[in-house]
């Protein structure tokens, strides 16, 4: 096995997670191989000795170390070794599954266990949920406030709540808000908004020079409600192009930019959507009520649970929940293990709104829909800017 990486000096980049590698198992060899080239680590070093990886351990910007263990006795020693160097979360790493080594996994409040041969993608899962938790339970975060509105199947009419949210927040609150679409292969909510970007979020993170608040205010598309909108690839194929670490560095730069970022995302879990998890104060997940969806959203409600996200950061929004032949709340909300946060009614105005390219809240703003989008924005933020969007909503039907 090779010796410690001599490069443990230089500054973490943006998005990967730095993992320092003790002991050994079987199955660890490909394991290794497998962190080292991937973009999203950065690999400080392996040393089948504890003793041997003291540069590593006590590196500042570790997260995360993986203990390769056979389950024998000297488990709890080696693991107490550890802790004289660093604080950071611990996964057990075992070749087969073994009772010492659960024993010891609970006896040493290690943060997960990882039994090969597994895949890289498996891996990597397990290693982002601990860093993770970690993260998400830290308060006092700095910077713009996130809402992230995900689902797990399209058609439920996420992009629909998130191009109507940038509107309602920005006439609700004072401030600068900021849309931005992370559906990096099919993302449209600039044709949702009928606005066409000169440039996108390939062209910003593909252009030379550091990222900061200028720059990216550059990039974004104004639109004339009084927000930005950074608009995803106009090609599915340049979403290749677009690493998670600028995905986190993106997201850093635009809470430093603007007050609220309303983040529209792809319907599955991957780098860039774990990310946003990150930076996300408010997760929206959007579902209709009909049996497939709502299978998909207690999944994804599960894993949000695996990831260690916090449960009070999810709010369950009912789209259609008038649908005539749709399941009811009373019927849902067992299904899913939590109570639905919000209904949103099925309206006509939507798809009139879609048709020609307009926010529901902009094309009318009297419909059901978009009084009850006020109200949820308003929720987000203060009564004050709840009542009077309403009240303004209230004297435009008179």
């Amino acid at each position: 096995m090779s010796a410690l990486d001599p490069n443990v000096g230089g500054e973490l980049k943006l998005g990967q997670i730095a993992v320092a590698v003790t002991g050994s198992c079987d199955g660890l060899e490909a394991l290794l191989a497998g962190l080292k080239s991937h973009e999203g680590i950065e690999f400080l070093g392996y040393s089948e000795q504890v003793r041997d990886a003291a540069t590593a351990l006590n590196a500042s910007r570790l997260q995360v170390v993986l203990h390769a263990t056979r389950g024998h006795s000297l488990l709890s020693k080696e693991l107490a070794a550890i802790r004289e160097h660093t604080r950071a979360p611990i996964v057990l790493v075992a070749g087969e599954e073994s009772s010492a080594l659960f024993e010891g996994a609970l006896e040493s409040r290690a943060a997960d266990v990882l039994l090969l041969p597994q895949s890289l993608e498996s891996a990597l899962f397990t290693i982002r949920k601990v860093v993770f938790a970690g993260r998400w339970h830290h308060d006092g975060r700095e910077g713009g406030h996130v809402i992230t509105v995900f689902s797990p199947k399209g058609g439920t009419g996420k992009t629909v709540l998130a191009t109507n949210m940038a509107v309602a927040v920005a006439r609700q609150k004072k401030g600068k808000v900021l849309l931005l679409d992370l559906d990096l292969q099919f993302g449209d909510a600039a044709v949702m908004l009928g606005i066409t970007p000169e440039r996108t979020l390939h062209d910003l993170v593909n252009a030379p020079g550091e990222l900061d608040s200028e720059k990216l205010t550059g990039f974004a598309t104004r639109h004339p409600a009084g927000f930005d909108v950074l608009a995803a690839p106009l090609r599915p194929d340049e979403a290749e192009f677009i690493p998670e670490s600028k995905i986190v560095n993106l997201l850093t730069v635009a809470r430093q930019s603007y007050d609220t970022i309303i983040v529209d995302t792809a319907p599955f879990f991957y780098g860039p959507m774990l990310a946003t998890l990150d930076n996300t104060e408010e997760l929206f997940l959007v579902c209709v009520p009909e049996l497939p969806t709502l299978k998909n959203a207690y999944v994804t409600l599960r894993t949000l649970e695996l990831l260690s996200f916090p449960t009070d950061r999810v709010r369950v929004i009912m789209n259609r929940s008038t649908l005539r032949q749709g399941l009811k709340t009373k019927d849902v909300e067992p299904v899913l293990g939590r109570s639905i946060g919000f209904e949103l009614p099925e309206d006509e105005a939507v798809q009139a709104a879609l048709n020609t390219g307009t926010a529901v809240l902009l094309a009318d703003k009297s419909a059901a829909f978009s009084r009850e989008v006020v109200k949820l924005a308003g929720s987000l933020f203060s009564a004050e800017a709840l009542n009077g969007q309403t009240a303004g909503v209230a004297r435009s039907e008179a």
